[in-house]
């Protein structure tokens, strides 16, 4: 056994759940994948073969494990971290990108040859990008047969299917039953009102769940989203339609309940809740790393499972940012109130309407289209949220997860009204890069000045100065200071 083989083999016979979805165990005698922490017998090591992704052991013939259920674990640390082809690729995947415009828009968006993506991705991973959206495709499906009572033609189309027949070979063969079999394992059931599917999103411990509802508590704009004890709510705006979820934080879990204007939302949908909560970070590795520096090691013992939120939308994050440049959080989130009343689209959900909510955060068109005095914010910051609406809109700036960061950062850079401090936060929070230290900002400038720290000490932190960051505004309680 090579080197990697044998210590994923004792991450198994560990039931080592820190490693659930970072990679899938295949068991050749059974014809099954499974998660690292599945409590059957460990195989042993001659029957064994790993895999970085479920759709790689998929394609291998391989069947998902009814007893640890591996499709439903956190994603892969490694995709939110990497920001070359393959990581911009999978978090694309993830938002859905196959499914509205098919492996050439990933393939444009990538900037590379379809065929180049393709051989980039199974090379790397085993399986290439229209396997890896039918294994995402086939979990979202589950969820829907498990969840709700839905026809299943319905079900099929919904999760992304172009048939029926493509829908049931996919359920077949990813989990060796059909989709009226599976839904006939899932026992009693309350039926929910129609629409609504709730999902339970997996958590990779520890998980600091008050920390992140204190951080989005603060940045609330009314009629958009609210956090009520430990549930954070709010619109969304999906690529078929609206939407609301309510995400309630647990210590080891997180409740996603959705209400969807398009069902083929889904997907997307959860895929936002994962990233806006920051829920596929590997926190022990982050704290090692952090926690190795004397001067953070107290912050981070205090503080163990920090997350970044990130967020549903990297327009709307870019646009609370530069509102909130030099005037206090409750000042933008009053001006963004106004803002969302007026401009913002009227939500009609149960959901939404239940935790008090009325509008979707204003379209990248509606903000295009005013005039720099509507705003009720200074011209020299109308102006910069204008023209970034409007590059947002004709497509010429990309704040989708897959974007390049470097070239995101360096397009914001060159935009009117735009510094390093109000680009560095958009590409941390909208494309959830984890190694930025704000280093302008005055509150943590005061913090590595207190602590005796330069930029050339915090070089170790790497590539987790994002988390770092996080840890000092918290020790200083400036969360309420925090723009977007």
């Amino acid at each position: 056994m090579d080197f990697d083989h044998e210590r994923r083999y004792r991450a198994v016979q560990a039931r080592d759940a820190r490693f659930d979805g970072v990679f899938y165990t295949g068991v050749r005698t059974t014809g099954i994948y499974c998660r690292p922490s599945c409590p059957a017998v460990t195989p042993k090591p001659a029957n064994v073969t790993f895999f970085v992704t479920a759709a790689a052991a998929q394609e291998a013939g391989l069947r998902a494990c009814r007893r640890c259920r591996p499709d439903t674990t956190p994603g892969s640390p490694e995709w939110d971290v990497r920001a070359d082809a393959v990581g911009r690729a999978m978090r694309l995947i993830g938002d859905g990108v196959i499914e509205r415009e098919g492996v050439d828009g990933l393939a444009s968006r990538l900037g590379y040859s379809q065929r180049h993506v393709t051989r980039l991705l199974t090379q790397e991973l085993g399986a290439g990008p229209l396997a890896l959206a039918r294994s995402n495709r086939s979990q979202a499906a589950r969820v829907l047969i498990e969840t709700t009572d839905m026809p299943m033609s319905d079900i099929a189309f919904a999760a992304g299917f172009a048939s029926v027949r493509q829908f049931n070979d996919s359920i077949r063969h990813v989990y060796a039953l059909s989709p009226s079999e599976m839904r006939g394992r899932r026992g009693a059931r309350q039926s929910g009102p129609a629409g609504r599917i709730t999902v339970r999103l997996a958590v990779r411990q520890p998980f600091h769940a008050a920390a992140l509802l204190d951080f989005l508590a603060a940045h609330v704009i009314v009629g958009v989203e609210v956090v009520e004890g430990r549930t954070y709510a709010r619109t969304l705006r999906l690529p078929r339609g609206l939407g609301a979820m309510a995400l309630t934080l647990h210590d080891d879990h997180v409740v996603c309940e959705l209400e969807l204007e398009d069902l083929r939302d889904m997907s997307v949908a959860v895929d936002r809740a994962r990233r806006l909560l920051d829920l596929d970070a590997d926190p022990v590795a982050i704290d090692e790393v952090l926690g190795a520096d004397p001067t953070l090691r107290p912050l981070v013992e205090g503080a163990p499972g920090l997350r970044v939120p990130s967020h549903v939308s990297g327009y709307e994050v870019a646009v609370r940012t530069i509102v909130g440049q030099q005037v206090s959080v409750a000042g933008a989130n009053t001006v963004l109130g106004r803002q969302v009343d007026t401009l913002g689209t009227r939500v009609d959900l149960v959901l939404a309407s239940a935790h008090g909510l009325t509008h979707a955060f204003p379209p990248p068109e509606a903000l295009a289209a005013v005039g720099d005095t509507e705003l009720g914010m200074p011209r020299s910051r109308a102006r910069a949220v204008i023209g970034l609406a409007a590059a947002v809109a004709s497509g010429e700036l990309d704040l989708d997860p897959g974007a390049d960061r470097d070239a995101t950062r360096a397009q914001l850079l060159a935009m009117p009204g735009i510094g390093p401090w109000t680009a560095d936060y958009i590409v941390m929070r909208a494309l959830a890069h984890p190694d930025i230290l704000l280093e302008t900002d005055l509150v943590l400038r005061r913090e590595l000045q207190r602590l005796g720290l330069t930029s050339d000490d915090t070089r170790h932190w790497r590539p987790w100065r994002s988390y770092a960051g996080m840890h000092l505004w918290r020790a200083t309680s400036a969360f309420e200071r925090t723009p977007s």
